[in-house]
């Protein structure tokens, strides 16, 4: 997976071990997500997707990591965030991001409903290799 990063802020390291870690990555994205001036609608489906991905990393994942940051690129700002975790991976991908589907108890609207949430989602994953997804919003 290659990328072209705009240039960006300090980038925000919050573990994601325990469910209080979510509620930590949700807080943070809401704030980033108001500096960046998201519109409302906005600001509500990044940190949708970003409490998603958090509990996926948590669940699935075994726990792992987020960073989040604030980025630029020419006017407009926006919110990146990065979950990583070194967990099972995901074996079949196009089947993991089918509406519907699910490995566990949920509804099956994780990653694909948060693939529709956001404006960049990115996401790299192999069985025995954990799991990183990158998602971001910008201002309109």
């Amino acid at each position: 997976m290659t990328t072209t990063s705009p240039p960006t802020s300090t980038t925000e390291r919050v573990p994601v071990r325990t469910d209080s870690d979510v509620v930590k990555v949700r807080q943070l994205v809401r704030a980033l997500a108001q500096q960046a001036r998201l519109s409302l609608v906005d600001q509500t489906k990044l940190v949708t997707a970003a409490s998603e991905l958090a509990r996926n990393t948590l669940v699935y994942g075994g726990g792992g990591e987020a960073e989040v940051q604030l980025v630029a690129e020419g006017p407009r700002t926006g919110v990146r965030a990065v979950f990583s975790d070194e967990g099972p991976g995901i074996p079949d991908l196009d089947l993991a991001l089918t509406d519907g589907w699910t490995s566990g108890s949920g509804l099956g609207l994780g990653l694909s409903g948060s693939r529709r949430l956001v404006q960049h989602f990115a996401i790299d994953t192999a069985p025995g290799a954990g799991t990183r997804v990158e998602i971001a919003t910008w201002s309109r």
